[in-house]
């Protein structure tokens, strides 16, 4: 993937993280825990952060490109202490 931006705001929220995988855009959102104890990374990302991430990707691809019909999936990044997890395509656009 190729890092095409980094904390984009708009006033719907922030992505985390924007990037190209071929021709797919990829909105990712990161999160990190310091321990188990604070819960898990992935579970930080319920319903409402996926109403703010796929309004604010809209938002982009109409800046952007001029269109919302192109090609992109949400990812999600979760640090847990020193372990990584990569869910690709962790959930899909929400109205």
């Amino acid at each position: 993937m190729r890092i095409l931006c980094r904390n984009y705001r708009c006033h719907f929220g922030e992505i985390d993280l924007i990037a190209k995988d071929g021709e797919t855009i990829v909105f990712v959102e990161v999160k990190y825990r310091r321990s188990p104890a604070s819960g898990s990374p992935l579970g930080a990302v319920g319903l409402q952060k996926q109403l703010r991430i796929s309004r604010c990707a809209v938002f982009f691809l109409t800046a952007k490109y001029h269109r919302t019909d192109l090609p992109c999936r949400f990812d999600v990044i979760g640090f847990e202490g020193e372990l990584i997890h990569h869910i690709k395509d962790a959930f899909s656009y929400r109205l």
